[in-house]
């Protein structure tokens, strides 16, 4: 099913077809009678047998399903997730002062809905146990559709046709009910509370909002069984609580029965962009300035050490991949995580996920991971968290000359050297100042608008010989008055000069040809992870002939041409 998320906010809506006997409840006597007639020819057809012609269907003004705005409800906003099957319509009430997210998908008649039902039912072993079918390609489910409906002596009208194609193909490959939240590219978080209660989103414009959509408790209970099949793991009343990563890269915690969560199964998908955030969407989100980009460019390549922290939702693993683009290319990657959220577009990548037992095994903790790691002689190590003994470990291969990175989650530099000095980290401190720079990052409020921004960068430095406190100062903090970020003096740009045996001329040459190449990139718009990285490992192979094409204004967007 192609996905097509064009805004089109000129659909008609005209009601639902309505069932036979709430039409003879209503008094709508002649029509129940056409109605009646309808079910009874298309009952006939089943009974005589039919050829059934498949078209596509091509996409017109009118959508497979329709809406009314509730009472007092206005329309604020629609869009296509996946035209022209399914479409989002954002409501404001006025009374509650607050928005509602309506999924809208194709209507079903009476007659359809048990169509859907009986066809659910009878093609699924033809897709699961046909040796000649692929049931991962969608023209295995056209096919055995249509030659069902054939067997039924059905001759559907096409609309008819995509629409239980469209919930068939929802239901075995899609991710059921929640599937066109899934495909919404403005939707960050799903949450699903309990039995019967209503679905709520994390929307890039409306933030928490209420959706129609919602799970009886059975229905609920398998639903959570079976994202936790799909991704390859098992869930069960004996252990009813798992997190996992859903097949699209979505991370998801699950929890199955009422043990745990008292108002019934329950679950949190967080959703990923398709392709990672680069370090020129950083800047254009504001999160970053170019300045603080060059700046973390230089650390990077001259292998400094870093955490990012941060609240929930700030950012910090979005971040921490995107400067990993600022590895130097054939340098060795290895990444250790819990559940697989980092992209790397890097030849030289080695990534490992832990693994909790199953049946008589034993667990792969991070722990287990990074030990594992230091004896592939990586160069650079990403963990996605510390949190726990495997902290020490992480700042012993900082010792012994690894650049690594992670998160963590706190809300300032202090907090950061608290956490990773006591329970249950437990780094002592004289480890601790083996670790370079702290990026803490903050999902605010500015101007009317939510927004993530680095609070602040801060340089860790020696432990005071009279305090027996560790040092430390900020290199950039944001000023929130202005959105803007001041700039200190920096010790680690200092290190970095007397390493290289540059001048102070040549260090600050070097800050600005980097801030030049990235600003370039910016205002060209190269901001596809690939031609990105493409491009910085061009600079790492040859940074004069990469600025003589900058400053001559050359298109960095194609690849250069030669052999």
């Amino acid at each position: 099913m192609q996905q097509d998320t064009t805004s089109d906010t000129n659909v008609p809506t005209s009601p639902p077809d309505r069932g036979v006997f709430r039409l003879l409840r209503d008094g709508d006597f002649d029509v129940a009678v056409s109605e009646s007639r309808r079910i009874l020819r298309r009952t006939v057809e089943m009974l005589r047998g039919s050829t059934l012609n498949v078209r596509p269907l091509i996409p017109d003004d009118t959508p497979l399903g329709t809406f009314d705005v509730p009472a007092g409800h206005e329309e604020v906003d629609r869009y296509w997730v996946n035209a022209p099957y399914a479409y989002v319509v954002v409501t404001f009430d006025t009374n509650a002062t607050a928005h509602y997210f309506h999924v809208v998908e194709p209507d079903l008649d009476e007659f359809e809905s048990s169509l859907l039902e009986r066809v659910r039912t009878d093609i699924r072993d033809p897709l699961l146990y046909n040796l000649d079918v692929d049931p991962t390609r969608d023209d295995a489910l056209v096919t055995e559709l249509a030659s069902l409906l054939e067997q039924y002596g059905l001759e559907l009208e096409m609309r008819s046709f995509h629409t239980l194609l469209y919930y068939l193909w929802r239901d075995f490959h899609g991710y059921g009910p929640i599937d066109p939240l899934m495909s919404d590219p403005h939707i960050e978080d799903i949450s699903c509370d309990g039995y019967d209660l209503p679905l709520f989103v994390y929307h890039d414009e409306y933030t928490d909002i209420e959706t129609n959509i919602s799970f009886e408790s059975e229905e609920l209970d398998n639903f959570v069984v079976r994202l936790a099949q799909r991704s390859g793991q098992h869930i069960s009343v004996g252990d009813p609580v798992l997190g996992t990563t859903l097949p699209n890269g979505a991370r998801a915690e699950l929890a199955l029965g009422e043990e745990v969560t008292p108002r019934g199964s329950a679950f949190t998908v967080r959703l990923y962009a398709e392709e990672p955030f680069t370090p020129i969407d950083l800047v254009e989100y504001g999160t970053f300035s170019i300045e603080q980009m060059a700046y973390l460019w230089l650390c990077i390549e001259h292998n400094k050490s870093l955490i990012f922290a941060g609240g929930t939702a700030s950012g910090k693993t979005t971040s921490m991949n995107a400067v990993s683009m600022f590895v130097p290319p054939r340098s060795k990657v290895l990444s250790i995580e819990d559940t697989r959220e980092l992209a790397l577009y890097h030849d030289n990548w080695l990534s490992s996920v832990t693994r909790e037992r199953l049946h008589d095994d034993t667990d792969i903790t991070m722990y287990d991971l990074l030990r594992s790691a230091l004896r592939h002689r990586p160069e650079y190590i990403i963990v996605g968290e510390v949190r726990g003994e495997e902290a020490v470990t992480l700042f012993q291969a900082m010792n012994t000359g690894h650049t690594t990175f992670s998160t963590m989650h706190a809300d300032s530099i202090e907090t950061v050297i608290n956490r990773l000095e006591n329970e249950p980290i437990n780094v002592p401190r004289a480890m601790v100042q083996s670790l370079d720079l702290l990026c803490v990052q903050t999902l605010t409020r500015h101007d009317g608008e939510r927004v993530r921004r680095s609070q602040a960068i801060g340089e860790i430095g020696d432990i005071d010989q009279r305090t027996g406190e560790l040092d430390y100062s900020a290199a950039f903090s944001w000023r929130p008055d202005d959105d803007t970020f001041d700039q200190s003096d920096s010790s680690l740009l200092d290190e970095i000069q007397h390493e290289n045996g540059w001048s102070r001329t040549e260090l600050r040459r070097e800050l600005r040809r980097r801030e030049q190449f990235l600003r370039y990139l910016l205002e060209a718009g190269i901001s596809d992870y690939r031609r990105f990285t493409a491009l910085i490992n061009e600079y790492y192979a040859d940074a004069d002939d990469v600025m003589a094409r900058v400053e001559a204004n050359e298109d960095l967007a194609e690849p250069k041409s030669g052999i």
